[in-house]
């Protein structure tokens, strides 16, 4: 790529990625539809406004070989975004690429193996971080992002904010969840987040400025529910969401 050509699709991309924001999008779907221009700009070594159709549709031939068609379903909407209205072109995607509709129900933990689950946590953050989730029907995101002032103790019920579709709502609040909460707090006071970012000393902790890492605490569950033994794929630690289910005293 020539360095006016460099120059051509840095330009493009910068304002692919401020049209995302100003769109409000998602930080997750502005970062997988940035990556979408990337990943093609990257395989082409050229600006993406020089390729043609054939280009494109042997560039999803070989995405559809190498990867799953949730990711080319992605990369499909990133690269459609980016053309209409970056290119201000025509995006004929029926004619390059079609993903498969595919319907399938996740798997969902039984109250015993959430309670296994919990049971073989072994670091209280995450022990607490399990509990909530599972407890009040929550995403990943939503969990880690949740703050102090969230939280209503005399109502048990506990404030979402900017969840799916950016909507807030609240939801109940059970017993055994505020107390754990309580107690998870009570270890490292952090005045904003709950699942404060755990690396560095104690002060450290309690003064962090971001909540704990998404992926850390995906790796973490992942490896708790290898532990276990439990085979089942569609778990919220992985597509990060789940039913709200009761728990008794003995969890």
């Amino acid at each position: 790529m020539t360095p006016a050509e460099q120059t051509r699709s840095d330009a493009l991309y910068h304002r692919h990625h401020r049209a995302l924001k100003l769109r409000g999008l998602s930080d997750k779907t502005i970062d997988v539809y940035a990556r979408a221009v990337r990943r093609l700009t990257e395989h082409y070594q050229c600006c993406p406004d020089q390729l043609s159709v054939e280009q494109l549709e042997a560039y999803f031939a070989e995405l559809v070989a190498s990867h799953s068609w949730s990711t080319v379903k992605v990369d499909r909407n990133g690269l459609q975004f980016f053309w209409q209205h970056i290119l201000n072109r025509d995006w004929a995607w029926l004619q390059i690429i079609k993903p498969p509709k595919i319907q399938s129900l996740p798997d969902i933990l039984t109250p015993l193996e959430v309670e296994r689950l919990i049971g073989a946590t072994r670091h209280l953050r995450y022990r607490v971080f399990l509990l909530t989730t599972y407890s009040m029907g929550l995403r990943l995101g939503e969990t880690l992002a949740l703050q102090t002032g969230d939280i209503d103790g005399q109502r048990k019920q506990v404030h979402i904010r900017r969840g799916k579709g950016h909507k807030d709502r609240f939801v109940p609040l059970p017993d055994l969840t505020y107390h754990a909460l309580r107690t998870l707090w009570s270890k490292h006071r952090n005045p904003h987040w709950l699942f404060p970012n755990p690396v560095g000393t104690p002060e450290r902790v309690r003064n962090a400025e971001r909540p704990m890492d998404r992926g850390g605490a995906q790796a973490a569950m992942k490896a708790v529910v290898e532990d276990c033994g439990i085979k089942k794929k569609s778990l919220f630690i992985l597509y990060a969401t789940a039913s709200p289910l009761t728990y008794s005293n003995r969890v």
